[in-house]
């Protein structure tokens, strides 16, 4: 081993992120937040519209949480298209991923380059920012049903969804930023949306693997990490994917998927059938997730924190080496030296042309 791995190996051994990604309630830290923040079982904040005013603010809060815990994860969901947090003060305005599937229509090689370009533009302007990850790609194929997923598909086509996601994964690789795919086997099939109701997918095993879980196979290893859907598939099993030891020992077995596995939100509709949020967390470490996500709902985080067994942390130290790796391993840009970068202009001119089509 030389001395440059010694050295990642030692400072990675220090971070100690635990197994609960919660969110903060403005633009600055409160008490209540960095409270949270310094608790031992959280390893993870989501940031959401509400925590961006302009840049400086942002870079300000992303340092505060930083200099609380340097091992805490900050995410964000910012795929594109309707699902973009961060959107003013010099944020590129990115297309929705079905645009890039109707590209590819058009012209393969031309949507993979673009989705190379969308990747690496969404990610270099966050983690200038400070921010490490964003949730992204959507895997789902757009079966032209489901209203929360609709344009957030690339295509109807698996093989499609699963080359344009690679070239969108390539650019967050360029920026230094891993991916997460979501939302494991799938959620395009169903009408329903999990925020607010529970989904129900009835077709068979076979079904599901042939078609919605066959880009996380073909995938392979360029998967960082993955969120299961709060959907049941009762052809399976009677529990939604992310509380499902069968859905997700299929994920780390016949899939062989060895990245992070995030539950979606404990506060969604979708997760009440495991019960509270506290056994909803407990239930989704138990089947296998590495990290639990609690949104919008600083009285469930409290509860989740306070209701995890600290005997549990034992159980996610095999996580913690999964979740280490989604850290970006090399600096990122600052703003103005971004901007002043040849390959993040033609990147930004690649997405431009599409959107004016």
């Amino acid at each position: 081993m030389d001395e440059k791995s010694i050295m990642k190996t030692s400072r990675n051994t220090m971070k100690k992120p635990g197994p609960v990604m919660l969110d903060i309630v403005g633009l600055t830290l409160n008490a209540e937040d960095v409270r949270r923040i310094r608790h031992p079982l959280t390893g993870g904040v989501i940031l959401f519209s509400r925590n961006f005013q302009d840049r400086a603010q942002l870079v300000a809060l992303t340092k505060a949480i930083r200099a609380e815990r340097d091992d805490v994860l900050i995410a964000v969901d910012h795929e594109g298209g309707r699902v973009q947090r961060f959107r003013e003060d010099g944020f590129t305005h990115l297309p929705a991923m079905r645009r890039l599937g109707e590209l590819w229509d058009e012209n393969p090689a031309m949507a993979c380059r673009t989705a190379t370009a969308a990747g690496y533009v969404l990610a270099a302007e966050l983690r200038a920012c400070g921010v490490d990850l964003s949730f992204t790609p959507v895997l789902d194929l757009d079966y032209g049903v489901s209203g929360v997923i609709g344009n957030r598909a690339f295509h109807s086509e698996p093989r499609v969804v699963a080359k344009l996601a690679q070239s969108l994964n390539y650019g967050l690789a360029l920026a230094g930023m891993a991916n997460c795919g979501k939302h494991f086997p799938g959620h395009g099939f169903v009408r329903e949306d999990s925020h607010h109701e529970l989904p129900v997918d009835n077709r068979s095993l076979k079904d599901i693997m042939e078609k919605d879980a066959a880009p996380y196979f073909w995938m392979g290893i360029g998967l960082s990490g993955v969120m299961p859907a709060h959907v049941i598939y009762p052809q399976v099993d009677p529990n939604p994917a992310g509380f499902s030891s069968k859905w997700l020992t299929i994920l780390r077995e016949e899939l062989q998927f060895d990245g992070v596995i995030f539950s979606d939100d404990l506060s969604m509709e979708g997760a009440r059938v495991a019960g509270s949020t506290v056994e909803g967390a407990r239930a989704a470490l138990a089947a296998g997730c590495d990290m639990v996500l609690i949104c919008n709902s600083p009285d469930k985080a409290d509860e989740i924190l306070a209701g995890l067994a600290y005997s549990e942390i034992d159980m996610t130290r095999r996580s913690q080496e999964r979740l280490i790796r989604l850290f970006p391993e090399k600096a990122a840009l600052q703003w103005n030296a971004l901007h002043d970068e040849v390959q993040y202009r033609h990147a930004v001119g690649a997405i431009a042309v599409l959107q004016q089509e």
